[in-house]
């Protein structure tokens, strides 16, 4: 790796890897730490280019966010954790997932979507505008660069062909807002293309674990230790 990943730790136990999303820090999940590291080893990265992370030489992809997540993995002598990721961190669990699924436990994906036309117009067209700016822009004056990074991310990235998820066999969580910038029939296509999947919609936006906590942590905790049923 050409750069070393910011990241906070908390709790012990089995690694329970969180990953943001686009524009983000670690800190989106500041209301995931506390509960979810009574139970596990909680870390939350900072992506390539994002937080406390330096963007480094390497090319500002999903695919190379997926390969810098298995260096930290390999480089702490992680085997094996959950792994846990929201939007653009969602897309990149996804592509670890299918290309390391070794690594992963259990995997939950939080407003995911496998290619760009999965994202509702209202939100995307004023994304690709912005990205169509500052590509002229970022030419002029080099300080647009990395804004242009980021849109290019949300603009032109993931492509993940739906029949490619019949390869996960983990067990996989799938949630998403009610009123989600995702598409409804986006994040249900997604929870169909997974073997055994479990889909959660969740009351709140596209940004439900940090305004909607309250409904999103115990969802999560039930996923990762389900409860064992009481027999009659």
């Amino acid at each position: 790796m050409d750069i070393q990943l910011n990241y906070l730790i908390a709790g012990q136990g089995f690694p329970l890897v969180l990953l943001h999303g686009n524009g983000e820090d670690h800190t989106y999940f500041k209301r995931q730490m506390g509960c979810l590291s009574e139970k596990y080893q909680v870390i939350a990265l900072d992506t390539r280019g994002h937080g406390g992370s330096p963007r480094g030489t390497a090319p500002f992809t999903l695919e190379q966010f997926a390969e810098d997540l298995k260096g930290f993995l390999d480089s702490r002598e992680i085997e094996r954790c959950h792994l846990l990721g929201f939007s653009d961190g969602a897309n990149t669990a996804l592509l670890f997932a299918l290309k390391y699924p070794e690594y992963v436990e259990k995997l939950i994906l939080n407003g995911a979507d496998l290619y760009p036309a999965g994202v509702k117009l209202s939100t995307q067209i004023p994304i690709v505008l912005g990205w169509g700016l500052l590509q002229i822009v970022r030419r002029l004056d080099k300080k647009a660069q990395p804004k242009w990074e980021l849109l290019d991310l949300m603009t032109t990235q993931p492509h993940i062909r739906p029949d490619s998820l019949a390869a996960l066999s983990m067990p996989t969580l799938v949630v998403a807002g009610e009123r989600d910038m995702i598409r409804d029939s986006h994040t249900r296509l997604i929870a169909k293309s997974i073997p055994g999947s479990q889909l959660a919609i969740l009351p709140g936006d596209h940004f439900v674990a940090r305004r909607n906590w309250q409904a999103f942590n115990p969802v999560v905790l039930e996923f990762l230790q389900p409860q064992p049923s009481g027999g009659g």
